[in-house]
Parts: C-alpha cells; structure tokens; sequence
C-alpha cells in the first residue's frame, strides 16, 4: 500500500502548469469535450481558445458591460453568456462567422450574476441576477415562460414570518441531472426546487457546531450528482451528501457536512471549487492576495488534505477541473489563464518490449538467438491465437448515462424526462468549421 501511494504515476490530479493563455479573462471554464476553454473578460466580451492549437477561435462579442458568467451546452455547439449590462446571450458556434450568430437574447431589468445551460436541454436556463432573484427560463416554444423561484410562506403564521429573515439567494445551480436546483442564500440555508414545477421541495440548513455559515458563495456538484460542496463566508468549504426528495417537502430539515476543508493556518476565503471528473479530488481556489494557490483534497481517502499548487505571485480568481482528465484550468487577477496537468518523464522502455532503461553504459552480451529468423508458421500460429481473445468493445455499461456522463436512476422520471420534450439543436456529431483571418499585410 505504501508502494501505491509514492507511486508517481498514481498520481490522478495536476500537479504543474503546461500553458498560459494570455486572455484578459476574469474566469474560464472547460467545455464538455475539454478541447476549448470558454474565457469572459471585463470588457464584455468571451474568447472561445482551442487548446490544441492554443489560439482563440472565437471572439464573442455581444456585451457592453462585463462578462459575469459563461457556460456551455452539453455539447459544446452553444456558449451562454451573462452579463452586467442585464442582458443573456446563447451564441451557435456552428455558424461560420465571428463572432458566431446569437442564437437567442434575454434581457433583465437588473445585472446578471450567473447562467447556467439545462444538463440536458439548452433552451432552458437558470438566472440569477445580481438583486438576489433567480429564474428559470423556458424559450421551448410549447413552454416558453420566465418563472421566479420563491420560497413559500402560505404555510407560516404571521409570527414566524416576522421572525425569519428573507432569504436573498446568493447562488443557484442545476444538480447534474438538471431535476433539481439547489439556491444557496444569505442566511446560510439552501434552498431545493423542482425544476419542472418550479416548487420548492426542500430548505435545508446547514448544522456546524465548529463554526458559522454565514452567506453561502458557491455551490458545486461531483458528476455523478451525490457529492455537493458548498462555500461559505466563513471561508470554510463543506462536502455534503446530496438527499433524494419527494413530494412533501421539509420546512427546516438540518444536513451536516461529511467534510470541511479551510486553511487553519492563513484562514484564507475561497474564490471557486471544482471536483475532478472521477469525485475522488477537490481542487480549492484560495483567495491570497499575494499568490496564486489551489488546493487539493483526497475525497477517495476520508478528504485528506494532499497538495498545493503554486501559480506563482498573481492571485487566482477562479477555477475549473477538466471534465475527463486530470488538468485544471485556473485564472489570474491579471486575466492569464493557467492549464495545469501531470508531468510525465519519458519512459524509453514503453517504446519496445524488453528495452531496458540504465544510468551508465554496460557492455552489452549478445544471446546465442537474439537475431535468429523467427518461423513464419510459428509466428502465424502465435496471431492467430492472439486475435481469438475475446476483446470487450462495451466496456463499463452505460445504460441510463448522459452524454455528460451523469448516470440517472429511474428512466421513466417525469422531472427528467420534461426536458428533452422538444430537444435542442445541439446534437452529438457537429464540428465547429476553424476560422482563419485573412492576412491584411500580405502582398
């Protein structure tokens, strides 16, 4: 066991960076495929980078204010845009001009603090703006509606009201399988709704004898949807087990964190979390104003503390795992998005069966039949039983997996299956067309 651990190549989280962009970016986020980063900056605009080229691909350019949020469709045909200038953009990458064509446009009567794609269908959107308030907002045409989430007070005597303060809700995020939406708020509660009734069916708050929530910050979601963490004033980032839900729902139902995680040294607050693609690390974004750290948590191992990744001395602002492999992508406050990913030395001997790797020249001993001339029938025999082993073509099964790779239980949910009624346009198959400028200098 010991072996395992100072394995080098055990190792399944980032550990160094492999490329800057220089972007201007305020914060940056992974598509589904993990080929392009999605980067919104203060000006008002959204790059798209190609990370296999390293060159941005598309400029988005839509917004007079900045850009708060960006998000990406399941996928990756369409980009959603949030912005201070009240106003939502979804943007079709598969046209061929840049910018692209804004595939739709949603105007608000106040700032926008974030957008989020449904999991499986992007015509309908969670909005949070800036005052507090979040929608969802239907464009199908047989559903097209803007519905605000509420909590209810028809079941609360004059009293209670008066003794409860109102929530603001600070935070708002699909669950996985976009069922559910779960609101963090100002007093520290989190608040469940039903995303197809847009009812609320769970307000949960959240039970630490160690310390005071205070406002929640941030919540994220592991992939397969049973692992939630939260961020909160108190600079403390708590890991919840995700509950199911029913019809009836819980007035004041308590849930206590399996873990905390903190800095108990700096005691420094936290600008993002994002889980690695497999649920078992959690990667940190600490708000140091002096340098720019991520830390990294063993979920698999009881949520062991396990690395720091040191970015150097311009502070990190955000952070996010990249959907299938281990690399993170972190922003600086001076807009250069970092990729980080595992270094691996190169191992000679994976090249050729029986090299072998050494430190010094030896003086090599040659075998009697090192170079003797292999029997063809016998070389025949040996392919053919070889291409008689059974090979498994499925692998893991899938059944009930999204494209995402969020596994659903329970086939025939109607709270599911509401949202592929009249599906969207971003099929699995298309190919953004690479655009290339003409040079004005040339002759």
């Amino acid at each position: 066991m010991n072996d395992s651990l100072s394995n080098p190549f055990s190792i399944t989280y980032p550990t160094a960076v492999q490329t800057s962009l220089h972007s201007g970016a305020l914060f940056a986020r992974f598509d589904p495929s993990g080929r392009f980063v999605a980067a919104g900056r203060n000006d008002g605009t959204a790059v798209v980078w190609d990370l296999d080229t390293r060159a941005a691909v598309r400029w988005l350019e839509g917004h007079v204010k900045g850009v708060t949020s960006v998000d990406w469709s399941r996928h990756s045909r369409f980009v959603l845009t949030a912005s201070k200038d009240w106003n939502l953009v979804v943007w079709d990458l598969a046209s061929e001009t840049d910018p692209p064509r804004r595939h739709a446009t949603v105007r608000f009567d106040a700032p926008i603090a974030s957008a989020w794609f449904h999991p499986r269908n992007s015509q309908i959107m969670l909005v949070l703006l800036a005052s507090g308030d979040a929608y969802v907002v239907d464009l199908r045409k047989s559903q097209r509606s803007r519905v605000e989430l509420c909590e209810p007070q028809e079941d609360e005597d004059e009293e209670a009201q008066m003794h409860r303060p109102r929530s603001a809700i600070t935070v708002a995020r699909f669950d996985p399988s976009g069922k559910h939406i779960f609101a963090g708020t100002s007093t520290g509660s989190v608040l469940v709704f039903n995303t197809r009734t847009k009812t609320m069916v769970g307000r949960h708050k959240i039970a630490d004898k160690i310390s005071a929530v205070g406002s929640i910050r941030g919540i994220e979601f592991a992939k397969s949807g049973r692992r939630m963490v939260t961020n909160s004033t108190d600079r403390t980032l708590r890991q919840f087990s995700v509950p199911t839900y029913s019809d009836q729902w819980c007035l004041e139902c308590e849930i206590e964190p399996i873990h905390r995680f903190n800095d108990p040294i700096t005691k420094t607050a936290w600008h993002a979390m994002s889980f690695s693609p497999d649920g078992e690390w959690l990667a940190g974004g600490a708000a140091d104003p002096a340098a720019h750290k991520i830390y990294i948590w063993d979920i698999a191992n009881d949520g062991q503390f396990a690395n720091t990744l040191d970015g150097g001395r311009e502070p990190l602002v955000y952070v996010h795992w990249h959907p299938s492999k281990p690399a993170i992508a972190s922003t600086t406050n001076l807009g250069n998005i970092l990729i980080w990913h595992i270094p691996v030395q190169e191992r000679w001997g994976a090249f050729a069966g029986g090299f072998e790797e050494i430190d010094v020249n030896v003086e090599y001993e040659e075998r009697e039949d090192e170079f003797d001339i292999e029997d063809e029938e016998e070389m025949a025999k040996r392919k053919m039983k070889e291409e008689e082993q059974e090979v498994d073509i499925a692998g893991v099964d899938g059944g009930g997996a999204q494209p995402n790779g969020v596994r659903i239980n329970g086939e025939h949910d109607e709270d599911i299956l509401w949202a592929d009624e009249e599906p969207d346009e971003d099929m699995e198959g298309w190919k953004m067309k690479i655009l290339i400028e003409d040079d004005q200098d040339g002759i």
